[in-house]
């Protein structure tokens, strides 16, 4: 361990990323702790635990993603959610828009940056509405126990409005969201992995001392007592723990070799020999992004009607959505085979491939080239693509229904989730990729160095 982290920070520009991308989480944790102007977050604190209830609730689960920013409202309450949503969105007006398929199609860059830019105006235009929606909340919540906003910040009024809170709320809210997607992006640009999955890595990794707490709670250490939470729970708890960190890396890091092999060809003046080698077609193309897209899209609605809701039939839909209800559970297993699928479509091009093979003298034996070959690799991708999607959603769905089975704290199953623990993993192994390609590229030029001198002398 102690001579791979030497190796890394052996190389400079390896060095300089990390540095870079540590820095710009460290200020992102700590705008978790800067809270919005004219809020008690004492007050906030107490009534989000009291809303929480002890059972599975959207505002842990929320809260969770957020670092502990939520509950407290500060002004990144919100999270990266507004910016994912967004994404997701524009992802699947691309797949379905003739006009923005052709522009991608024709002018790769170009619609990349197309699809930024409006990315960026929807991010903003989400962000608002849900401040808004937060500020809402808050002002009920203040209603019912006063103390929570400064009484300035309520004295000045339109159409019955407290215009200056809301305004205050919303500007201060949008902009740790248009903060963050900034950061998120100039660490995928000039850090190491992608900046927005590492934001959501670090908000949930920051919430582990208090989920320690609960179970040191829950065990009731202090008393003879039997606790909320008991060892054998525990036991179980942690194997499952296991279990889903083994299963993520697997199915991540799974592939299936599709055989090939080469034909004789004439390179130059020369008779190149034909050779054998494989196509690796990953189980999971997809990564953890159907979870992170699943997980955001179910909290964009859940959020919104939890925060509107007030009796009748928002609250209703606000329950039957909440997480832990059979209704979310369902809608998050065909939400991830959905996204696992849909990202695969966009992302793997078999005709692509197939037109390569086809100009190297490459063909997978039994099978003709060009169309067939074309054929075979999205026949054989769906295959894989509906086993690993399959065990995606059960990792992601298991640990919720083994804390509801064991009737753990929701606090500690939101934690040791799938959903959690899928991010975590997945994030930590993309990230490590990109470190180990840093280091073979940086061995690699050093070895043509040396090569070089060589012949020079």
């Amino acid at each position: 361990m102690i001579q791979a982290l030497k190796k890394i920070f052996s190389v400079q520009e390896l060095r300089e990323k990390i540095s870079f991308t540590l820095l710009m989480l460290v200020v992102c944790r700590v705008g978790a702790y800067i809270t919005v102007p004219g809020v008690n977050s004492d007050e906030v604190v107490k009534l989000f635990k009291f809303a929480t209830g002890g059972s599975q609730n959207l505002f842990q689960l929320v809260d969770i993603f957020s670092g502990g920013a939520f509950a407290q409202m500060t002004i990144i309450a919100l999270g990266v959610m507004p910016y994912i949503s967004a994404s997701i969105i524009l992802q699947l007006l691309v797949a379905i828009v003739p006009s923005m398929q052709r522009d991608m199609r024709e002018n790769p860059e170009v619609g990349k940056r197309k699809i930024g830019k409006w990315t960026r105006l929807m991010t903003l235009a989400l962000a608002l509405f849900q401040s808004s929606l937060y500020a809402k909340y808050a002002l009920r919540m203040n209603a019912g126990s006063p103390g929570i906003i400064v009484d300035q910040m309520l004295s000045l009024t339109l159409f019955d409005i407290p215009i200056v809170f809301f305004l205050v709320v919303m500007a201060t809210m949008t902009a740790g969201t248009l903060f963050l997607m900034w950061i998120g992006e100039q660490i995928s640009e000039r850090g190491i992995g992608n900046g927005i999955s590492l934001i959501i890595t670090v908000g949930i990794v920051s919430s582990l001392p208090s989920t320690i707490g609960s179970i040191i709670r829950g065990l009731n250490l202090e008393s003879q007592d039997p606790g909320q939470l008991t060892f054998s729970s525990l036991v179980v708890l942690m194997t499952v723990f296991v279990l889903i960190i083994v299963g993520t890396i697997l199915i991540i890091q799974g592939v299936r070799k599709i055989p090939l092999q080469y034909a004789r060809r004439v390179v130059g003046r020369r008779e190149v020999q034909g050779g054998n080698s494989h196509i690796p077609l990953k189980i999971n193309y997809a990564g953890v992004i159907p979870v992170i897209f699943a997980s955001s899209l179910l909290m964009f609605p859940a959020t919104i009607a939890q925060f509107m809701s007030q009796g009748g039939w928002l609250h209703s839909i606000a329950n039957a959505i909440s997480p832990g209800s059979w209704i979310y559970t369902g809608c998050y297993v065909l939400l991830i085979l959905f996204f696992t699928y849909f990202w695969t479509a966009t992302q793997f091009n078999p005709e692509q491939i197939a037109s390569d093979m086809k100009k190297n003298g490459a063909f997978i034996p039994g099978i003709r080239q060009g169309r067939p070959t074309q054929d075979f690799l999205e026949k054989t991708m769906n295959k894989i693509t509906f086993a690993g999607a399959l065990f995606l959603a059960l990792i992601a769905i298991l640990p919720t229904l083994v804390g509801r089975f064991l009737k753990v704290d929701a606090s500690i199953s939101h934690f040791f989730g799938g959903t959690s623990l899928l991010i975590l993993v997945g994030v930590a192994l993309d990230t490590m990729k990109q470190v180990e390609s840093h280091l073979i590229m940086k061995r690699y030029d050093g070895f043509m160095t040396k090569k070089r001198s060589r012949v020079k002398i």
